[in-house]
């Protein structure tokens, strides 16, 4: 095992600007991989990183680049990851994930913001970070990341990280905040489909689109072209039915024509039943999709609730985001990006005894056992 190894996984990284002089002791591509390995490990801070590479530098020395000056310590991490370009290195992120996903045809990819919680930098203005993430439901890959000033500014975020993905044959599904003229148009331009959430930012788009299904479904579609979808799921008490309605009688939603490529809408309703108390709730979409299936449209949307469970909160219980006190400059942004690409290597890897570990678990046995460890980080 040597640097060779690891300059393959990090070959990505070899075009992003080192923002020090040229005077410095530690390569950046060196102390990419440090924190990439620190944190597949279990560790959750510069100082975490900085201790934790010293106390394994004799396994760690062969694989980096340029080991001759030790490891660096975590004022050093704290000052490069600070001023490191997070366009840059986003590119960079953007360009690996890319290189696992094997296919974008045909696949689901969710739009969706999480606050970094912990990211205020004084007591009195506890006004968190808020990233903006890409997640292919259909292989579990985080493909990028944006940083925005607040939930309001998604609507910003949203095309900038649109452009740096290849949406081709994808079906991109946003919440409600993201569901305006332009996004849809972008995406329609880079030959993808869409799926968006319909509420009250898009007020008379909304109640026309509430109206003709509200109705339909009491009319039980009567002369109208649909598609039908029905899903039950029961775990742990909780019974939940989905119906699914699909329609392209547009005529009938005067507002659908200023909407590009606009050619279907769609209902979900959702009926839980939670130790014996009922309660029913209906949401709107519309999307670009040409055939009918209630299926497809049923899935789109299903996967795009996945983010919250299998992105989020996997962030907050296995990673720890919410708590961590990384504040200065770029240093939250780029620390969070560090921890996406670990959580895409996790998921990606497949134990090659044929057991199925859960994400903590990988990141223990990371821990405990370096050879483990190297299949990891080189698989």
């Amino acid at each position: 095992m040597d640097a060779q190894v690891t300059g393959e996984f990090l070959r990505v990284f070899d075009e992003l600007e080192d923002p020090r002089r040229a005077n410095r002791r530690y390569l950046l591509c060196d102390l990419i991989l440090l924190a990439i390995a620190a944190v597949m490990c279990g560790n959750e801070g510069w100082e975490d990183i900085a201790e934790w590479a010293e106390g394994l530098f004799e396994h760690l020395e062969p694989l980096m680049v340029q080991p001759q000056h030790g490891t660096p310590s975590a004022d050093t991490f704290r000052r490069v990851f600070a001023r490191l370009s997070p366009e840059g290195f986003e590119r960079c992120f953007v360009a690996w994930t890319q290189a696992l996903r094997p296919s974008s045809q045909g696949q689901f990819l969710a739009l969706d913001g999480k606050a970094l919680r912990g990211s205020f930098a004084e007591g009195w203005n506890r006004t968190p970070i808020h990233l903006v993430s890409a997640y292919a439901s259909d292989h579990r890959l985080i493909l990028g990341q944006l940083k925005v000033e607040s939930k309001e500014n998604e609507i910003v975020a949203l095309p900038k990280l649109l452009a740096l993905l290849d949406l081709r044959q994808t079906t991109v599904t946003i919440d409600a905040m993201g569901c305006q003229k332009e996004i849809a148009r972008q995406i329609v331009a880079a030959k993808g489909h869409y799926v968006l959430a319909l509420k009250g930012n898009q007020s008379a788009l909304h109640d026309q689109v509430k109206t003709l299904l509200d109705e339909a479904i009491l009319e039980n579609f009567q002369g109208l072209r649909h598609d039908y979808y029905e899903a039950t799921e029961g775990d742990h008490g909780r019974i939940e039915t989905r119906k699914v309605w699909v329609c392209n009688e547009l005529q009938w939603v005067k507002a659908a024509a200023e909407w590009p490529e606009l050619r279907q809408v769609a209902v979900v309703e959702s009926r839980r039943e939670i130790r014996g108390l009922v309660s029913t709730e209906r949401r709107y979409y519309i999307a670009s999709h040409r055939t009918l299936d209630a299926r497809r449209t049923a899935d789109a949307i299903r996967h795009h609730w996945g983010i919250e469970n299998q992105v989020h909160w996997v962030l907050d219980m296995v990673f720890n985001e919410d708590r961590c006190r990384i504040r200065r400059e770029n240093g939250p942004e780029n620390f969070a990006r560090v921890r996406r690409m670990v959580l895409n290597k996790l998921r990606a890897f497949q134990d090659p005894d044929g057991k199925i570990r859960s994400l903590r678990m990988k990141r223990k046995m990371c821990s405990w056992s370096f050879a483990y460890f190297l299949r990891v980080l080189t698989a």
